[in-house]
């Protein structure tokens, strides 16, 4: 059974698409503890199978599968085959998106409970779920009944915050990072990436909660925003990031590195961790 221990305390996120053998390779490599399979990926699981068929140690979660997307017993069956196949390497993380890409997210927190409940029907234990969790009731949630929380799109505050509600369970914030030593460069990077979580409500909410200005979000993304919550422009400034969240209560930091040469930068990532 997988346990916070095994997520390590750094890790790495990336869109599944974005996830080839190499770079899967490369973040074992490197001494992260888990990869996040991120960007919905199905609920086939057929993306965390191949991953963990070119890996042998590393840890995989989603990051996160949409429950509107794909039925909790599918999901439960895409589990149950590669839970055979590579015991204690992968955990499920589930989340209820987004009302602006999803109409039908009507009581999420509802919808969420009836999900897992299925999973548990299905066979799925506490340590082999995690969901997606910004607001109180969800984080509770998640303690209650899952492995813990995967907070995305998040600054320390609320790290500080969530570790209140979650007790003893995983908390697992995302954080952004770019390598780039032209700083402008850097925040255009990542002011780019972050255009359309800036529109969404239960993400600007969160970081209004938690000490943003409104004006800033409003704006694109004023450079104090881009670099709180895109940690740049550097190997050193992406460590910094990460241990403001861990300082603050995290588990585990997992980081999204954007750009044109993600390993590149990982590599430069891990050498400053190991410093």
């Amino acid at each position: 059974m997988t346990t916070t221990q095994d997520f390590g305390t750094y890790g790495v996120w990336r869109w599944v698409t974005g996830i080839d053998d190499a770079f899967a390779q490369a973040t074992e490599r490197l001494g992260f503890g888990a990869l996040w399979v991120g960007g919905s990926p199905s609920g086939d699981l057929e993306a965390v199978e191949r991953i963990l068929d070119a890996t042998d140690t590393l840890t995989l979660a989603t990051g996160v599968v949409n429950i509107w997307k794909d039925a909790a017993t599918d999901v439960a069956a895409s589990f149950r085959r590669i839970e055979e196949r590579h015991p204690g390497r992968f955990v499920l993380g589930i989340g209820s998106g987004h009302r602006e890409a999803t109409p039908e997210r009507v009581k999420p927190l509802s919808a969420m409970r009836e999900y897992v409940s299925v999973l548990e029907s299905e066979g799925l234990q506490k340590e082999q779920m995690l969901l997606a969790a910004l607001g109180d009731k969800t984080l509770a949630f998640s303690a209650e009944r899952t492995l813990g929380a995967h907070p995305y799109l998040t600054v320390p505050a609320h790290t500080a915050h969530a570790r209140t509600v979650l007790g003893d369970a995983l908390l697992a914030p995302e954080l952004k990072v770019v390598v780039n030593p032209d700083r402008d460069e850097a925040r255009a990077i990542a002011r780019s990436y972050l255009k359309g979580y800036f529109g969404l409500r239960n993400y600007v909410g969160a970081l209004v909660r938690f000490g943003i200005d409104p004006d800033d979000i409003a704006s694109g993304g004023s450079d104090a925003v881009i670099d709180k919550v895109a940690a740049n422009p550097t190997a050193a400034a992406a460590v910094a990031g990460a241990r403001e969240h861990l300082d603050a209560g995290a588990d585990h930091v997992s980081l999204q590195v954007l750009g044109e040469d993600p390993i590149g930068s990982l590599e430069q990532i891990a050498e400053e961790i190991g410093r």
